[in-house]
């Protein structure tokens, strides 16, 4: 096969399997069976932040001064990712959710439900919303509490924990407590950023 065809087909080839890269920003914010849905950027335990880049379709290290940014406090404390097909502010990003559950892999999709918000104040004002989740799948979970009452009740110190890994995780970035919120609040959120 002469030089430039293989040139050619190299080229289609890498074109055919970059455009049938999945979007996960733009997946369903719920299944078909109607249930909401979470893409998961960084697993639970780790260390590294890692994003996802909506031009490479592709799940990055997050950079901070051109290195891989490390979280030097505790690692993740639960999946962290978004709510596909949501947009908050002027940025871009999708809706932060942060599922209790054991590990998933970056690139995954899961069916949650809404239990919580967390509020956070970014350094410029803006609020921070995070939704705390938990898997559909009673199997999967960790936590046995499907809302913010149970979660309060049953685990007052994941609250407690969570809140203050959100403001202490990330020292360049300062967040402020806020308050807490509960999962008709974390529905109400999410209609909100929804992008029709």
């Amino acid at each position: 096969m002469p030089r430039s065809t293989y040139t050619l087909l190299l080229i289609l080839s890498i074109l055919w399997l970059t455009s049938c890269q999945t979007d996960y920003a733009t997946l369903p914010t719920y299944s078909g069976a109607r249930q909401l849905q979470a893409v998961i950027e960084t697993p639970a335990g780790s260390s590294h932040t890692v994003k996802y880049n909506r031009a490479s379709k592709a799940f990055e290290n997050d950079k901070e001064a051109g290195q891989d940014r490390v979280i030097r406090f505790l690692p993740y404390p639960g999946n962290y990712g978004f709510i596909p097909s949501t947009e908050t502010g002027t940025n871009g990003r999708n809706l932060s959710t942060l599922i209790l559950a054991e590990r998933a892999d970056a690139g995954t999709v899961l069916e949650i439900i809404p239990v919580a918000t967390l509020l956070l104040e970014k350094p410029n004002g803006d609020l921070y919303p995070v939704i705390i989740s938990v898997p559909a799948r009673p199997s999967a979970r960790t936590v046995d509490a499907t809302d913010y009452i149970t979660l309060s009740r049953k685990y007052p110190a994941v609250k407690s924990i969570l809140q203050q890994w959100f403001m202490h995780h990330n020292h360049s970035y300062p967040l402020k407590y806020v308050g807490w919120k509960d999962e008709q609040f974390a529905e109400k959120e999410i209609q909100r950023w929804m992008k029709l």
